[in-house]
């Protein structure tokens, strides 16, 4: 991994090079674990055209290196625990006479932007933008097999959890226990507080657990994720409790598989973001359904559960290949319920088999 790093930050340094920067203060969390697999705990990273600084905390118990152990060739400052990283990292920065600093000002508090300012007299700070994150979009086949592997404990926690009785226990219990079980897996925590939705709470947006009880007949979605080496997927299933399904209740999630398959099978290489959600979109709107706001269909996901690029009616960029993204198109109706399905996928060309789908629980209707 440590010559994967190394080319993320050669890219980088090129990026910097173009824009006429001598060096980078690089401050965001995903970031820095991005150029050097340190794990988040407020380090801070100086590029120049030659050398590398990571600023960590002193109080960080020894063994805290991360999944990723951060690599030999990468030198580090300690930097007293109630000190700022990206101060420490400036202050080298003007040791080393750099006078042309970018730094992610999107990241910045006026605060620290003034306390780097104040660290490099004579310098000028530039904005480097979303270099690193416009990186981070097309990954490499380290990334990807750390995202199937978490896909696989996402889906193992939850395929135990379909087969264990549901009906009595509450949203909130369920979402316990499915990060346990993820945790118990191999994850490093789930990528996101997992939402489980019963009854007319199925199918919401952003749905938090609450203390109500699973009934026979009601819809059931789970929206979990599992992280694992900082990468997380996101998956969505909705099924039927108990009893046989109603017959609104499979037209409904019939509409929404035929809609979130479109959306899948429209990925690929070159193709222009707003087209998934285009496909999803129409399906549901051919059959009355619209949510009120225009939610992309999907999302880039990695280090950070959402990333570029975005898969909105919108968004006018087009698609590269190894690109993972999430396709998760829903329907609620209020006072009844609802279904929501996703994936996480990679994008891939027709030669080499289309999109790679990661989390592969069954999007039958299933009655649990």
């Amino acid at each position: 991994m440590s010559d994967a790093y190394a080319a993320r930050r050669e890219r980088l340094r090129e990026h910097c090079s173009a824009s006429g920067a001598d060096a980078a203060l690089i401050t965001r969390s995903a970031n820095v674990r991005y150029l050097t697999g340190c794990p988040p705990c407020g380090a801070s990273l100086l590029l120049t055209r030659d050398r590398v600084l990571l600023a960590v905390p002193d109080d960080l118990p020894p063994d805290d290196v991360g999944e990723h152990p951060i690599g030999e060739d990468i030198p580090r400052l300690a930097v007293p625990g109630e000190s700022d990283t990206a101060l420490a990292a400036a202050e080298a920065a003007g040791r080393l006479r750099v006078r042309d600093l970018g730094v992610e000002e999107h990241d910045l508090t006026v605060s620290r932007h003034r306390g780097v300012t104040e660290q490099l007299t004579g310098a000028r700070l530039t904005d480097l933008g979303r270099a690193v994150e416009r990186l981070r979009v097309v990954k490499d086949e380290h990334e990807i097999a750390d995202l199937r592997i978490a896909a696989e404990i996402a889906d193992q926690a939850l395929g135990e959890l379909l087969e264990s009785i549901l009906v009595g226990r509450t949203e909130r219990h369920l979402a316990m226990e499915l990060e346990r079980r993820m945790i118990d897996h191999g994850a490093d925590r789930s990528a996101f507080p997992v939402s489980v939705g019963t009854g007319t709470h199925s199918g919401q947006e952003s749905h938090q657990p609450t203390d109500r009880r699973v009934e026979e007949g009601d819809f059931l979605t789970v929206v979990l994720g599992a992280q694992y080496r900082g990468y997380g997927v996101s998956t969505a299933r909705t099924f039927v409790i108990g009893a046989a399904p109603a017959p609104w209740q499979v037209e409904l999630h019939r509409l929404v598989f035929r809609a979130q398959r479109a959306g899948r099978e429209a990925l690929g290489p070159g193709v222009p973001q707003h087209v998934p959600d285009q496909a999803a979109r129409e399906i549901l709107q051919a059959a009355g359904h619209t949510e009120r706001s225009a939610r992309p269909v999907g999302h880039g996901i990695g280090l950070e559960i959402r990333e570029a690029p975005r898969l909105g009616p919108a968004d006018m960029g087009k698609l590269d290949n190894r690109v993972p993204v999430t396709v998760g198109p829903g329907v609620h109706i209020p006072g009844k319920g609802g279904v929501r399905i996703e994936d996480t996928l990679v994008v891939r060309p027709l030669e080499e088999g289309g999109p790679e789908l990661l989390t592969i629980t069954t999007k039958e209707l299933l009655a649990l």
